[in-house]
Formats: C-alpha cells, sequence, structure tokens
C-alpha cells in the first residue's frame, strides 16, 4: 500500500504519454539525474510520473522494479524511510516472482531493501539479503562486476555498524579495488568506498590512514558532486569528527559548519542529517568551552528527532 503522501502526489499528477513526446525513459532518466544533483523534489516528482507510465506496460512489466528501486532511493535519501521499504519490498517481490531468486536484477532489489533495512537499524534483516545478494553477484556476474562492488560496500557497512570492523576492512578494500577498476579513480562511488573505510581506520585508532582517505574521498566529491551535494557534507562531517577526535578543534569547526550548512539547503531544516549536524557541532562547542552556543545547536537537534519520531 502507498502512503497517504504518495497516493496525494499520484493523483496530482498528469498522464503524460507517448503521444505527448515523453516516454518512460525520459522520465526516469530526468529523475536519476535530479538524484545525483540532490533534488529529491524533482526526483520524487520525475519517478513518479516514470512508475505511472511503467505500470502503464503491465504490473509484472520490468520497468516498474527499475522505477520502484529508484524511487525507494530517493525516499531513502528524503528520511521517508517507511515509504521506501514499502516501495522496494514491492520491488523485491515483483523481481522475484518474473525471474526467480538468483537473477542480478534480483540482487540489486536485494540491494536496495538491505541499505533501508541497514538504515533503520535492522542490520541482520540487512545481513541476510545482502549475503543472498552477494552469492548471486559471484555466481551469475563474476568477482569484478561493479555490481559486486555495491554489495561489498554495503556488507561492509553492516559489519561496521555491530562493530565488526576486521569483518568490514577487507570487504572495503575489495569494493576499492573493483569500483577504481571499473569506475576509474575519481568515480563518486569510490570516494564512498574510500569514505568508509577510512572510518574503520578511525575505529581502529589508525587516524593517519583515515585522514588520508576521507581527504581523498573529500576531494573527489567536490570536483564530481559540486560544492553543495549532501555526500559532500558527509565527507565534511567525517573529517570533522575525526579532527574532534584528535583534538583539532579549530580544524573541525569550519568543516562542521559548512556540513550543516549544505544539509539544512539540499535536505531542508528538518532533515534527521541535519539534527546529526546540529549534536557533533554541538558537541564540539562543548568541547571548546563555549557552553551556550552548543546548547542552542543540541536543543534545535532534539526539536527535530521529536518531529521526526511524531
Amino acid at each position: 500500500m502507498r502512503s497517504s503522501a504518495i497516493n496525494w502526489l499520484w493523483r496530482a499528477l498528469p498522464w503524460h504519454g507517448r503521444a505527448e513526446g515523453v516516454t518512460w525513459d525520459s522520465r526516469l532518466t530526468a529523475g536519476k539525474a535530479a538524484y545525483e544533483r540532490a533534488d529529491y523534489a524533482d526526483a520524487e516528482q520525475q519517478l513518479l510520473a516514470a512508475l505511472k507510465l511503467a505500470e502503464g506496460f503491465g504490473l509484472d512489466d520490468p520497468r516498474v522494479v527499475t522505477t520502484l528501486n529508484s524511487l525507494a532511493e530517493t525516499y531513502r535519501a528524503m528520511g521517508q524511510y517507511d515509504d521506501a521499504i514499502s516501495l522496494s519490498r514491492r520491488a523485491l517481490d515483483l523481481s522475484e516472482r518474473a525471474l526467480g531468486p538468483t537473477h542480478p536484477d534480483v540482487a540489486a532489489s536485494l540491494n536496495t531493501l538491505a541499505e533501508l533495512y541497514r538504515s533503520t537499524e535492522r542490520t541482520d534483516d540487512a545481513k541476510h539479503l545482502l549475503k543472498r545478494a552477494l552469492a548471486t553477484q559471484e555466481r551469475v556476474l563474476g568477482p569484478d562486476h561493479p555490481d559486486l562492488g555495491t554489495t561489498l560496500n554495503n556488507l561492509a557497512l553492516v559489519y561496521r555498524a555491530e562493530g565488526e570492523h576486521a569483518k568490514a576492512k577487507p570487504l572495503l578494500k575489495r569494493a576499492l579495488a573493483i569500483r577504481k577498476q571499473a569506475l576509474g579513480a575519481r568515480h563518486p562511488r569510490v570516494a564512498t568506498t574510500l569514505n568508509n573505510l577510512a572510518l574503520v581506520y578511525r575505529a581502529e585508532g589508525e587516524h593517519a590512514k583515515a585522514e588520508l582517505l576521507l581527504k581523498r574521498a573529500l576531494k573527489i566529491r567536490e570536483r564530481a558532486l559540486g560544492p553543495m551535494h549532501p555526500r559532500l557534507a558527509t565527507s565534511l562531517n567525517n573529517l570533522a569528527q575525526l579532527y574532534r577526535t584528535l583534538g583539532k578543534h579549530r580544524e573541525a569547526e569550519p568543516l562542521y559548519r559548512r556540513a550543516l550548512s549544505i544539509w539544512e539547503e539540499t535536505l531542508g531544516e528538518n532533515h534527521l542529517y541535519v539534527a546529526s549536524a546540529l549534536e557533533n557541532y554541538g558537541y564540539l562547542l562543548a568541547d571548546m568551552k563555549r557552553h551556550a552556543e552548543a546548547a542552542r545547536m543540541i536543543a534545535r537537534a532534539m526539536v527535530i528527532r521529536a518531529r521526526q519520531a511524531g
């Protein structure tokens, strides 16, 4: 079932068919482009229109699954996890019924749903789905396919969330090698894996290695995504976190401030990422004995979290 918000948008969308020069492909492409530039409101509109067109080909058409997965990713980026999980489950069910449980396209749907489970702290469920996806991809696609890099990266994130850094590290190193080979050393997905590997090094106390990788990821993202992308803010925040751990408060503060500004601008002032940025910046200010400023930051974060909790 779609949520009431999705249903409202669905009914509000006009029907655009081929006769009017708008195709499923063009809507999907526009939606993905909007997602990549972090214009999630436009991505949602384009992908809802694409889904309406895809369903016109039949509810079991593979274009429906492709669109559902893209729309679920968009809702995850927007913090709308219930909507995202609902769409992702539907995509997985359609994929499995149409293609069988061991098809590579089913593995892609498993990945999407697993990321949503990880984001909502259902790590056991995420791990189960990712191991299924990994087994399928290694058998069908081979050990060096870029899709395998995505699954390895995502499984490593689950292990890192569980504190299993020794299990996460080799998966991230393998994902990094695959992505560099398939996509090139300056691709944003390479930056994502560099960032994740850096967080493992930081957790293990290897701060010099972590700093090097975080700076590399930041440079790639700024060049590839531009100065106002949410994933750039993630790199800024993570480097600031490392500097705070090392007591480098003056180096950390402008990074926190910039990350907060980007997330507020691109995701909205009530997004959970904004709450996290406010908390992180607030803790730094407390470390610096700027307690009044810190209290204001933490209070804002508490309001956001209370509002998101309903």
